[in-house]
């Protein structure tokens, strides 16, 4: 079960030589469970609305198409996501989006697929890029 970080989730749809072929074949098989944090929405709408990106569509109908053609899911914050974002051992990433990311994985047990190397260095986590 693997858990997309915003920034893997964007190159998987532009750019997937930036992730590994490991990375792009575990989320294509249609045997892996993939999620994606609904943090993803407000980074994705702020990247957008910031020009950092440039999206084909908006930004919530491209999220929506992807994760629903692809059957991704969504996960939601709860609230012992959000306790643990800010209970992670040192040293921890200072973006509180990727705090939320890297929290839901550990309270879900999931790999997330990044490119971020604060995350991929991280110790407390299983990621792969």
């Amino acid at each position: 079960m693997y858990l997309l970080d915003t920034c893997a989730l964007l190159y998987l749809a532009a750019a997937p030589d930036r992730l590994s072929s490991l990375a792009c074949e575990l989320v294509c098989s249609k045997g892996n469970a993939i999620y994606c944090s609904v943090i993803t929405v407000p980074e994705l709408a702020c990247l957008q609305e910031r020009g950092k990106i440039a999206l084909p569509k908006h930004w919530k109908v491209w999220f929506r198409e992807r994760a629903e053609k692809n059957g991704w899911n969504v996960l939601p914050i709860s609230l012992e996501v959000a306790e643990e974002a800010y209970s992670l051992p040192e040293p921890i990433h200072g973006d509180p989006a990727d705090r939320m990311i890297i929290a839901a994985a550990c309270v879900e047990g999931l790999t997330i697929i990044t490119t971020d190397r604060l995350i991929l260095e991280y110790p407390h986590v299983k990621s792969l890029r």
